[in-house]
C-alpha cells in the first residue's frame, strides 16, 4: 500500500500567511497519521512561480521574476520547517527537471490531438491569473475572488479542447462519488461540468515567464497547466537517480482550497484523460481562513495574519491545534490571535499538558519514578475502546477535525479519572497500593495512547511524553489500551505547554 498527498504549491508573488499555513499543517496531520498505518507515504509541497502575478510583482519590486521566486520560494522553505512539515521534496516549478517532464506531457496532450490554435478573448484576472467565464463574474465586472476589475484580453493561444472530455469528465463523477469531497464541493464541480465545458487557453504569446512550448516555441505555457503538473512532475526527480512514478501515481489526495476547484477538479483530470494519465483518486477541498472583516485571508486583500505572531508566543504546537480545532475541515473559518490563545491555554495547557504532568509526577512519588507492572482498570479501558478505528475511519475520510475531536473526548475523560480515583488519596492507605498501581499503569496507558494519536496534530508536545514514558513507538498498531507487564522507569518531565 502506498499514499502520495500534496498540497497546493503556492504563489511566490508574496509572502507566506496564515492560510498558507493552515493547509500545509492539515496536509501534513495526513501524512503523518498514514505513517503510523506504515504505508509508504510521499508528501509533496512547494511553490509555483512562474505566469502573470509572480513577473507583474517582480515588475513592481523591480527585480527579475527568478529573483523574486528564488526569495519567496526560501520563505515557504522555511515555513514548513517552522511548522514542523514533514514533507517528503519541496518541488519548485522553476526547477528544470520540472518544465522538461511539463513539455514532454504537454507535447503528448498535443500529439494526442487535443489541442488547437486559436484567438482567445475574455474577462481575465491577472491576481487568479485567470480567465472567468460569465457566471463566475461578479456585477460591477469584479473577480469574484479578489473583487478587483477584470480586464478585457484578447490573444493568439494554444487551446486545451476540455470540450471534448464533457462525457468522460461527467462518467469520472458519477462512477467516484469521493473523487471531489466533500460533497458540498462534489456537487459545486459537478455543476460546473453539467454547465458546458468550454476549451481554454493554454499557452500564452505575451508572457515570456513560463515554460516554452515545445512545438510553438514563441508561446508559453499558460501558468495553470505548468502548476498543476507539479503534483505527476516531482515524482520523476524527487529523489535522484530514481523515478517513484510508477510508485505513487495516481496520488492519493490532493488537499487544496476552493478558490481553484475548477482548475483541480475539471481542467486538471482532463488534462490528464489527454496525456493517457490515470487521474488521483481524492480531492479533498478545504475553505478559507477569514480575516477579521470576514473575507478570506490573502495577501491582495491586505487582510492576512503572520503565522509568526502565534509561533513565537505560544509556538508551533499551537498554531497546529488552534489551525485544526477551530477550523473544521473543509468549511470557512474565522480565525485570530485570541483564538489561539484560548486553545493553548484551555486546552494543550489545561488539559493534555496538566494530564501529563500530574501523572508522570505521581509515578515519580508514589511509584519510584516508574510505570507499575500492573493491570489497566476495565473502567477507564472501556473508554478508549474503539478510538484507534474511529480515528483511522475519519482520517481515510480527510475529516481530521472530527478525528482530533474524538481523541480530545478522551483527554478529558482521562483528566476526570484522576479526579474520581484521586490516586493522592489512594497513596495514604497502605492498603490501597495495589490499586493506586492500577490506577496509575492505567492513567500512564491513556496519556500513552493519547499522544500516540496526536502526534500527527501537536508532534513536539506528544514526543516529549513519549520519550519521558520510554515509549517512543507512534504505531498506530502499538496504540491500543494494554497491561503493563514490566515495570518501566519514567523521565523527569517539563510542562509540555507553560502558561504565557
Amino acid at each position: 500500500m502506498t499514499y502520495y498527498i500534496t498540497t497546493a504549491i503556492s504563489y511566490v508573488n508574496g509572502a507566506p500567511h496564515l492560510g498558507h499555513a493552515y493547509e500545509a499543517i492539515a496536509t501534513d496531520v495526513l501524512a503523518r497519521h498514514m505513517r503510523q498505518r506504515d504505508p509508504d507515504v510521499f508528501f509533496l509541497t512547494g511553490t509555483d512561480e512562474h505566469g502573470e502575478p509572480v513577473a507583474d510583482a517582480a515588475k513592481a519590486q523591480g527585480m527579475e521574476p527568478k529573483a523574486l521566486a528564488d526569495q519567496n520560494a526560501a520563505r515557504f522553505k522555511q515555513m514548513a520547517v517552522d511548522l514542523n512539515i514533514s514533507n517528503d521534496f519541496f518541488i519548485r516549478t522553476t526547477d528544470a527537471e520540472h518544465g522538461a517532464l511539463v513539455q514532454e506531457v504537454l507535447q503528448r496532450v498535443h500529439d494526442n490531438g487535443y489541442t488547437h490554435k486559436g484567438t482567445y478573448e475574455g474577462w481575465y484576472c491577472p491576481r487568479c491569473a485567470d480567465f472567468k467565464v460569465e457566471n463566475e463574474i461578479l456585477d460591477g465586472n469584479l473577480c469574484p475572488i479578489h473583487f478587483s476589475p477584470l480586464t478585457r484580453e484578447q490573444e493568439e493561444n494554444w487551446f486545451f479542447e476540455l470540450s471534448r472530455f464533457q462525457d468522460r469528465l461527467e462518467a469520472l463523477f458519477d462512477e467516484h462519488r469521493s473523487f471531489v469531497m466533500p460533497v458540498v464541493r462534489y456537487n459545486e464541480a459537478r455543476s460546473f461540468i453539467e454547465s458546458g465545458l468550454q476549451d481554454v487557453s493554454l499557452s500564452r504569446a505575451r508572457m515570456h515567464w513560463g515554460v516554452p512550448v515545445p512545438w510553438d516555441p514563441g508561446h508559453v505555457f499558460y501558468v495553470w497547466f505548468d502548476a498543476l503538473l507539479n503534483y505527476y512532475t516531482a515524482l520523476g526527480y524527487a529523489r535522484p537517480g530514481e523515478d517513484l512514478t510508477s510508485k505513487f501515481w495516481p496520488a492519493t489526495f490532493h488537499i487544496i482550497g476552493k478558490d481553484i476547484l475548477k482548475f483541480h477538479t475539471v481542467f486538471w483530470p482532463a488534462l490528464l484523460m489527454a496525456a493517457d494519465l490515470p487521474v488521483p483518486e481524492h480531492v479533498f477541498v478545504h475553505g478559507f481562513l477569514l480575516g477579521a472583516d470576514g473575507r478570506k485571508m490573502s495577501k491582495s486583500l491586505g487582510n492576512v495574519l503572520d503565522p509568526s505572531d502565534v509561533l513565537e508566543t505560544y509556538g508551533v504546537d499551537a498554531l497546529r491545534h488552534y489551525l485544526i480545532r477551530d477550523v473544521s475541515f473543509g468549511s470557512d473559518g474565522t480565525v485570530g490571535f485570541d483564538g489561539a490563545k484560548a486553545r493553548y491555554e484551555g486546552e494543550l495547557a489545561n488539559e493534555y499538558g496538566n494530564l501529563a504532568s500530574r501523572t508522570v509526577a505521581m509515578l515519580h512519588r508514589y511509584c519510584d519514578g516508574r510505570v507499575p507492572a500492573a493491570d489497566t482498570d476495565p473502567e477507564l479501558a472501556a473508554s478508549f475502546e474503539g478510538l484507534v478505528g474511529e480515528v483511522i475511519e475519519l482520517i481515510d475520510a480527510a475529516e481530521i477535525t472530527d478525528a482530533l475531536e474524538r481523541i480530545w473526548l478522551r483527554v478529558r475523560r482521562a483528566n476526570r479519572y484522576v479526579e474520581e480515583r484521586a490516586p493522592w488519596q489512594l497513596a495514604k492507605d497502605p492498603k490501597a497500593h495495589g490499586e493506586l498501581h492500577r490506577v496509575l499503569a492505567s492513567l500512564a496507558e491513556a496519556v500513552r495512547v493519547l499522544s500516540v494519536l496526536l502526534s500527527p496534530y501537536i508532534p513536539e508536545g506528544s514526543a516529549k511524553l513519549l520519550d519521558a514514558l520510554g515509549s517512543p513507538d507512534l504505531s498506530l498498531a502499538g496504540a491500543g489500551f494494554v497491561k503493563h507487564t514490566l515495570a518501566r522507569p519514567v523521565a523527569e518531565l517539563a510542562p509540555l505547554y507553560p502558561k504565557r
